[in-house]
């Protein structure tokens, strides 16, 4: 058996890996629309708009390839599969940075739009589940404490980037860093020949134990530890229900944060604070979101993903009521909503494990998230006409949803189907 400490390390490392490849995939690709849009589309001669429709069909080409890329980690484990989405990134973001017109434009997104069906969280948590099995909630955790700051990593890069040398050379430089940095991370990651056995040992070591602690996952066994492979159970009416009401969560939440993501500089402006004061306050859901997922594994971690998940689904109403209700500062809506999402991005990984167990993870995952997917395409071009139209008030919508979540959440079964 693995000693405790060594145990403990070898996770860390796993983690350390995959977080750092993970900050720097969600820099490069759902962070970087906001800001080289507008000069991409001067320079290729569209409207704004449309370059956020290209984005878009790049999220519904993740979201068709999401089951087939869980269903290879299945099969393959992460090592490889993460791997060649680092070469495919590289591709696309360097085709980005070569269009010179609108169609070269779309093909690029579409090639990026492949690597993100296959290389961001959902992949990194498959990854995840196929080494260590129903153990796997705190490295899942652990990875988005460091992909947490991607938003704070990338905007600030790019924007630099962008404006000393142009938006194509922020294109390039994403590229190169997918080739020297990005590759050699998902490269290291175990093989899943490889951790098999020491998946188990990481478990019997205390992996496993600890989520057993809270009441909410059995502990792991031998078989449990790699049990991820293909082929999940049998579809039974209850299994389905849950299944239906979990996408519907993920999908009503990710609409609300790709639509925070894609306008709350805008939003922020639009209800009264200043265009400096808006993108100071956006800077803050980076942090505000790393702190909630110290939070959840800190405190929360005893606690079942489930209640963790209701609790967070209500920030961004609340931080809406704030801000349209009360007059709070835009920080304070920044904080609110930047909290609940990052929890929430945690529960996107955990309660399908703790609900469903391991086999067959990596294929549900992909499916739980293709109406995601599908919310996140539409959500910055739904709710941009939102804002048009209704202005600040088109938070009385995400709140809305984000409402509809928490009932969704309340109508899930606290044990597994």
């Amino acid at each position: 058996m693995i000693p405790l400490a060594t145990a403990h390390r070898h996770q860390g490392c796993t983690v350390a890996l995959l977080g750092t490849a993970q900050t720097l995939a969600w820099a490069s690709t759902y962070y970087l629309p906001a800001m080289i849009a507008a000069p991409m589309a001067r320079d290729i001669r569209v409207a704004t708009p449309t370059v956020f429709g290209a984005f878009s069909a790049a999220l519904i080409v993740s979201a068709l390839l999401g089951p087939y890329a869980g269903r290879a980690i299945d099969t393959w484990g992460g090592r490889p599969v993460l791997a060649a989405t680092s070469l495919v990134f590289a591709a696309g973001l360097a085709s980005l940075g070569f269009a010179t017109g609108p169609v070269g434009m779309f093909a690029a997104w579409l090639i990026v739009g492949v690597g993100m069906g296959s290389g961001l969280y959902e992949a990194a948590f498959a990854a995840l589940v196929r080494l260590l099995g129903t153990g796997a909630r705190p490295a899942i955790t652990g990875i988005t404490l460091i992909a947490g700051f991607a938003s704070t990593v990338g905007w600030p890069l790019t924007g630099l980037l962008e404006a000393q040398f142009g938006w194509r050379a922020a294109c390039f430089t994403w590229a190169g860093l997918h080739l020297i940095l990005g590759l050699p991370l998902n490269l290291a990651l175990p093989k899943v020949n490889e951790p098999a056995r020491e998946g188990v040992e990481l478990a019997q070591a205390g992996v496993a134990a600890e989520a057993a602690a809270t009441q909410s996952v059995p502990p792991i066994s031998a078989p449990a530890a790699a049990s991820s492979a293909p082929g999940a159970p049998p579809t039974t009416p209850a299994t389905a229900l849950t299944t239906a009401l979990l996408a519907y969560v993920f999908a009503a939440t990710w609409f609300i944060s790709t639509a925070m993501a894609a306008h709350l500089p805008r939003l922020l402006e639009l209800a009264g604070a200043t265009l400096a004061v808006a993108v100071a306050a956006g800077a803050l859901v980076g942090p505000a979101q790393v702190a909630a997922r110290l939070l959840e594994f800190g405190l929360l971690r005893k606690v079942h993903p489930l209640y963790s998940a209701i609790l967070a689904a209500l920030a961004h109403p609340l931080a809406a009521g704030a801000l349209l209700l009360a007059g709070a500062p835009a920080a304070i809506f920044a904080l609110l909503h930047g909290a609940g999402n990052g929890i929430l991005t945690i529960a996107k990984g955990t309660l399908p494990l703790v609900l469903f167990g391991p086999q067959g993870y990596g294929h549900r995952q992909g499916l739980l998230t293709v109406p995601a997917r599908m919310a996140q395409a539409a959500a910055p071009f739904l709710f941009g006409i939102c804002l048009d139209r209704w202005g600040a008030g088109a938070l009385w919508l995400s709140a809305a949803i984000g409402l509809s979540a928490f009932a969704a959440l309340l109508m899930i079964p606290r044990t597994a189907p």
